[in-house]
């Protein structure tokens, strides 16, 4: 195993300056960009980077050259303004993309979709994909919509709670020219008054994937099982994961397309509310249906203390969250984990405090939810009014082989933290193909400074120098990111209480 500690050296991309390893450009702040502005990164869609935004009941999308100059403006005067506008999803497909969005009218909420061009302007006529009768004004968005790895398919569903026994989940499988290609209106069984249904994915073949869990008084999961929703099936396909003498905490499932497989992952504990132990691994097999893999992985000593932070060695991975998982073409993949808490009034705030039982609370009689909170609309980014302040610190990277062997593990060394909001915090990763990019933001003398690290196939880290800082005043938002081409990411910024955008190349 290769096993390093990635220290904190200062990387601050400057607008314009270019050395061999990226250059960056920022956009220029428009007069309507206040902070409070929602947007959404729609892509690069014909050699033009598309910015949706809203403020005040008005949507517009921003188009940027490749030099981060605004080209048009263009008002989405096809999106409702007087009605509850609820979501937006952009899916590119390099000369257009699709537009969905949800929004409600009196007691409809309609599922919209419109195909966007380069230039920004709306090609063809608006399809509505599907409408639900609410009693209600809806706070969050009740479809959620999904699109496959190579955009192939894309699928939009609900979850009728109504019944808290009966869940009534409705599917709309489409192909990337928006044609149906199955609607399924299915019942899932809830047990239990503590059973959830969580992380769904959707596959290359357009098959759904999700988990079905026992969460008792939102703690540890105790049982859980993973589902799958064929694409032009009407039932779906349970399968119970053994979990004796072992509980969860969260389930991540990332489809394999390449293998034909999913990947389901999890830290693991011994006993309710107990230390994190490692991680969970279930590797399910499409072709034969059937697992291939169900271990668990413990994690070391010499890791622990590297990870802890400011925990004990046994607490060293209590506060951590896993937030990325990469699949391999030779079947290995790697997990990204981040220890995230926050502090209110001198008290800190762990997963159990915080973390369970949002956003399927079941306070409702007639209840539709979605199992996404959407960046967009939500989020911390105005503050919540309370004297909390957001902490992410160390980030823990494992690699392993497609038999779940541990390959190498680095971590690096960070501590961030902000009052009121968590924009500045957490990290993104890039993925050019060659390499990894870990980007976040690190305080250096009373200034946050981008940094970037880069980790090879086989565990090397590399970073680039410190650059002199030529444009002071630029806050980044790397959590928000989008990756946009293979070496091209835009990052969200703050300039003097504007929102701006910021083009990374990596040469």
């Amino acid at each position: 195993m290769i096993r390093g500690k990635w220290f904190l050296g200062m990387i601050f991309l400057t607008a314009g300056f270019s050395v061999s390893a990226q250059k960056i450009v920022y956009s220029e702040p428009d007069r309507d960009d206040s902070r409070r502005l929602n947007f959404e990164i729609a892509g690069k869609i014909g050699g033009n980077f598309l910015i949706y935004k809203n403020i005040r009941n008005t949507s517009w999308i921003t188009l940027l050259d490749n030099d981060m100059k605004q080209i048009a403006k263009v008002e989405q005067d096809f999106v409702p303004d007087n009605d509850k506008m609820i979501n937006v999803d952009f899916f590119p497909y390099g000369d257009f993309c699709y537009m969905i969005y949800q929004y409600q009218k009196r007691s409809i909420v309609h599922c919209i979709a419109a195909k966007i061009d380069g230039n920004g302007k709306k090609v063809g006529d608006i399809m509505e994909l599907d409408t639900t009768q609410l009693g209600f004004a809806a706070s969050n968005k009740i479809y959620t919509v999904l699109s496959s790895e190579d955009k192939s398919k894309i699928i939009v569903f609900k979850i009728n709670s109504k019944n808290r026994k009966n869940y009534l989940v409705t599917t709309l499988l489409f192909d990337n020219q928006l044609s149906l290609l199955k609607k399924s209106r299915l019942a899932m069984p809830m047990e239990d008054r503590d059973d959830y249904i969580d992380e769904f994915q959707l596959d290359n073949d357009g098959d759904l994937v999700f988990t079905k869990l026992d969460r008792v008084n939102n703690e540890n999961i105790g049982q859980a099982a993973f589902v799958i929703k064929y694409a032009q099936a009407d039932s779906f396909s349970v399968n119970k994961l053994n979990l004796e003498k072992t509980y969860l905490d969260e389930i991540h499932i990332k489809p394999d397309n390449y293998n034909k497989r999913y990947f389901i992952t999890s830290f693991y504990y011994k006993q309710r509310r107990g230390n994190t132990e490692g991680y969970y691994f279930y590797i399910w097999d499409k072709q034969s249906g059937k697992p291939i893999i169900e271990d668990i992985i413990t994690f070391s000593d010499d890791l622990r203390r590297e990870a802890r932070g400011n925990s004990n060695t046994k607490m060293a991975f209590n506060d951590y969250f896993i937030r990325n998982i990469i699949t391999r073409r030779d079947g290995g993949f790697i997990i990204g984990s981040e220890s995230y808490y926050t502090v209110s009034r001198g008290n800190a705030f762990n997963r159990w405090n915080y973390l369970y039982g949002s956003p399927f609370l079941r306070s409702s009689d007639y209840y539709y939810y979605s199992p996404y909170y959407s960046n967009y609309w939500g989020g911390s980014r105005f503050g919540d009014g309370q004297n909390v302040s957001y902490r992410a610190d160390n980030i823990v990277v494992m690699s392993f082989t497609k038999d779940g062997k541990s390959e190498w593990t680095n971590v690096i060394t960070k501590e961030q933290f902000d009052d009121q909001t968590d924009d500045l915090i957490s990290y993104q990763i890039m993925n050019t193909g060659g390499q990894l990019h870990v980007l976040f933001n690190n305080m250096e003398r009373r200034t946050q400074l981008l940094n970037d690290f880069s980790i090879t196939p086989d565990g090397k880290i590399n970073r680039s120098p410190t650059l002199k800082n030529l444009d002071k005043g630029y806050e980044f938002m790397p959590k928000y990111a989008k990756q946009v081409s293979l070496k091209q990411i835009i990052v969200p910024c703050v300039y003097r209480n504007y929102i701006c955008f910021a083009k990374i190349d990596y040469n």
